[in-house]
């Protein structure tokens, strides 16, 4: 693998310590790294037009995103951007009242959009028009029970403290899956019922790569999902890693965003963790503000001889916090 595209954004250089993520980032940005060198560059740098943010302070980062052939479907807290690779040319727009803190977009075979409407626990289907074609309430009930159709949640900074906060979408076939961050599983969508329990700590991502589904946990360990039975197969802490290579407690960050290289290689993101005052976010760190903080950053990963092949910290390239990890285009 030759470089590696990263999503996420740059902090604000002026800010209180416990700003929240919703004011936290000046802009968002995609970087184009060589895992050989550890050198990156600034591909993209992007921010939310003013209709489509809550105001002048709002947050400006990419999100979750997927690569599908040569087109990168990307989202903001409030929009879906599609590239065209390599160029970065921008071929789709799309961005609706109902969007608020989106998390993950990703396209379905028909050519229709996938998007973990995070502010809402809301999982939605559009066209790349705009279109809404279902909506799925992530706890079961009817998606509008808790908000108003007739607000633009856009303009709303934050609906938190969220009572989901679904956060990947990924499909087996036709089935529409989502990750559920507190209820610590992935749900089925269309076939209510089904369900994948990782129970170890809070989900992130949802990647489906050959048979498997990789699932990250806030607490840094990788999860691995058979995609035919459903279960368990395998899970990875990525702190016992660190543990027994340095004789000592780290702590690696807040883990999100995976790429696997092949079957025994993985790339994982982490971003530097700071406080929020929602702290049951991040309740799983035993001594988290005692201890020196890990910078943002990229970890390569064998995961069957468990050992840490690489790190790259990102901060230096103006990265304070990476979402997705993909293989750039050549």
């Amino acid at each position: 693998m030759s470089s590696l595209y990263l999503l996420g954004g740059r902090q604000r250089k002026s800010l209180f310590k416990n700003e929240e993520e919703q004011r936290l980032y000046e802009a968002a940005i995609i970087l184009i790294l060589s895992p050989s060198t550890g050198d990156a560059t600034v591909e993209l740098e992007y921010k939310t037009p003013p209709e489509a943010r809550a105001s002048d302070e709002s947050s400006h980062s990419f999100k979750s995103a997927s690569l599908v052939g040569n087109k990168l479907y990307a989202c903001t807290s409030t929009e879906v951007l599609i590239f065209e690779l390599p160029g970065f040319k921008r071929i789709g727009y799309i961005s609706l009242p109902c969007f608020n803190d989106l998390h993950h977009v990703t396209p379905t075979a028909d050519g229709n959009l996938l998007a973990a409407n995070t502010g809402l626990d809301m999982v939605v289907l559009f066209t790349p028009e705009g279109r809404i074609l279902s909506e799925w309430d992530v706890l079961g009930g009817d998606p509008w029970s808790r908000f108003s159709r007739h607000v633009d949640y856009r303009r709303v900074e934050s609906t938190k403290p969220h009572l989901a906060h679904p956060n990947g979408v990924f499909q087996l076939g036709e089935e529409v899956w989502v990750t559920r961050l507190t209820q610590k599983d992935a749900i089925c969508l269309s076939t209510p019922g089904k369900r994948i329990n990782i129970e170890v700590q809070r989900p992130h991502d949802g990647l489906v790569w050959g048979d498997r589904i990789y699932f990250t946990t806030v607490d840094g360990r990788v999860v691995i999902a058979n995609r035919h039975s459903l279960a368990i197969d395998q899970i990875i802490d990525l702190n016992e890693i660190h543990r027994s290579e340095h004789q000592q407690e780290v702590l690696l960050g807040w883990c999100r965003g995976i790429l696997p290289v092949d079957d025994r290689r993985v790339w994982v993101g982490f971003t530097r963790v700071r406080k929020t005052k929602f702290t049951e976010n991040v309740l799983w760190i035993k001594h988290a503000f005692r201890e020196k903080e890990s910078p943002t950053h990229i970890a390569l990963y064998d995961i069957e001889k468990k050992v840490c092949l690489r790190e790259i910290d990102l901060e230096g390239f103006g990265m304070n916090v990476i979402f997705g990890i993909y293989p750039a285009i050549p």
